[in-house]
This record gives C-alpha cells, structure tokens and sequence, in this order.
C-alpha cells in the first residue's frame, strides 16, 4: 500500500466501513462483487475502503430505502440522467399532475415527473402558455405570477 495514495483520504477496514455505513460486510461485499462499490485497495483482510466507497454505500442504502432496483442505482452512481422510465398506468397508481386553467374550455394538464421539467420550467411552460393564449385570443388573461398581478 502507497503512502501518497492513503495520506489525503481516509481508510477502513471492511468493520469501520460497515460501521460508518450501518450495513453488514455481507451486503458490502455483494456491493463490491456486483460493481456497485469500487473495489477496496488491497485483498481480503488487509483491503482498505475509502471515502469514495462509503459515500457510495450511504447513496446506495438511501436509494434502496426509496424503492429503487439496484440496476437503476447502477445508472445512478455512474452519472447517467434520472429519467423517469414510462411506466403503463396500473389502476391505484398515483401520480402527480398540475391542472392549468387557462380560460373556460381551455385546460392544460402537466405531469412534471414524466415531462422532465423542474418546478421553475413548469412556471416558464405555464407563463408562456398564458402569454400565447392572451395573443391568439386578444384578450386579457389573468397573470399566473404574483408579482405582475395588479387585478
């Protein structure tokens, strides 16, 4: 073991690490067989874990506690967007939508999660579309913003 590489960043046995992570050197083991984790320095009981093989056990068990599949982590640790896969609507299903009137007999339906937008694009998208139907119309629509609401 290198003394350049160890003396910028912390290192553990595999029990600190299982310690520091709150899971089992089982499961940390797995991690590490399937590709989750990356490889310890060292073998078997002189291995070493760093910083980066804790912080990516701690995302792991944050995102297995939210339900995700340990492919979609996969995706997840190694940088690839978060796409939210299309999923065929099953009955009891929740989703989440917001509803814009826009005049009597005008709404729009926005389903955030799976259009990709952010809160601050779904202001923009719904602001733009006040703005488009104010012009085809040629009438005034009501402001969506608080500040430019002077009605």
């Amino acid at each position: 073991m290198s003394t350049d590489s160890m003396s910028s960043s912390p290192s553990y046995p595999l029990a600190d690490l299982c310690v520091l992570a709150d899971l089992p050197p089982r499961t940390v083991r797995y991690y590490v067989q399937i590709g989750l984790v990356d490889r310890p320095e060292g073998e078997t009981r002189a291995a070493r874990y760093g910083s980066t093989q804790l912080e990516q056990l701690l995302l792991i068990k944050k995102w297995t506690a939210a339900g995700l599949a340990l492919d979609r982590i996969r995706e997840l640790l190694r940088g690839e967007p978060a796409q939210v896969p299309p999923r065929a609507r099953a009955i009891g299903s929740v989703e989440v939508r917001s509803h814009l009137m826009v005049a009597d007999g005008v709404d729009v339906v926005i389903e955030p999660g799976r259009a990709g937008l952010s809160p601050e694009q779904v202001r923009q998208f719904i602001n733009g579309v006040m703005a488009v139907f104010a012009q085809v119309s040629g009438g005034d629509v009501a402001p969506t913003d608080e500040s430019n609401s002077k009605q």
